[in-house]
């Protein structure tokens, strides 16, 4: 594997002491493990004629997700974190074991081509600059066997948006429609949106793809 530029504007955000605040304010609780349910369980409930035994979070930060994930299925679970309080976090409260939890970001995974069943990302392609979005994709799709899957916010037009008074930290688009446009061998199995109001973790659109030659 090709070792890629890691060091930008983005990564030095969410490894330093923004992104050791962030952990802060999303620190799991009760209510935000039930919201994030019901979201992990439609998005698996697509794949539910084949579904995959491995599962990788890109951009994990403590691991909540993964511990939805644990009930939710029996697959072997990995994450990628850039920041490293949030990576002890994730092993300190048993998300997953620490030979599991890989120091990386999208767009310099470290892990074998195909390496996975299934790849996500939740909130985390929003704070990857345009100009980087592209190349990490392509790794995501790289260690990803089978299937691919993000829940994002949603805008039909890249767009920037201002994210607790900085500025190059949030960005909006089509990303279900990024990946198609970018990865020909991608097919839609199902996509949905998740209202906050509803009972959802956010006002977030997710999209899963498959692999297919």
């Amino acid at each position: 594997m090709k070792k890629r530029n890691t060091d930008n504007a983005q990564l030095r955000l969410w490894r330093g002491e923004f992104g050791n605040a962030y952990i802060e304010r999303n620190a799991d609780d009760p209510e935000a493990l039930r919201r994030r349910t019901a979201l992990f369980a439609a998005m698996l409930r697509c794949l539910a004629g084949a579904p995959p035994r491995s599962i990788l979070e890109v951009g994990a930060n403590i691991g909540a997700n993964l511990k939805v994930l644990r009930a939710l299925t029996g697959a072997e679970l990995y994450a990628v974190e850039p920041n490293a309080k949030a990576r002890a976090r994730i092993v300190a409260g048993k998300a997953l074991p620490k030979k599991n939890v890989l120091d990386g970001i999208a767009s310099d995974i470290g892990l074998d081509d195909g390496a996975v069943d299934l790849a996500f990302t939740s909130g985390v392609l929003i704070h990857i600059h345009p100009d980087d979005l592209l190349a990490s994709c392509t790794e995501i799709h790289r260690v990803c066997n089978r299937y691919i899957a993000c829940a994002e916010y949603f805008s039909p037009r890249p767009e920037e948006v201002l994210y607790r008074g900085n500025k190059a930290a949030m960005f909006r688009r089509d990303f279900g429609g990024f990946w198609m446009d970018n990865f020909p061998d991608l097919q839609l199995v199902d996509y949905g949106f998740t209202w906050h109001r509803a009972g959802g973790p956010d006002d977030m659109n997710w999209w899963v793809f498959e692999k297919r030659a």
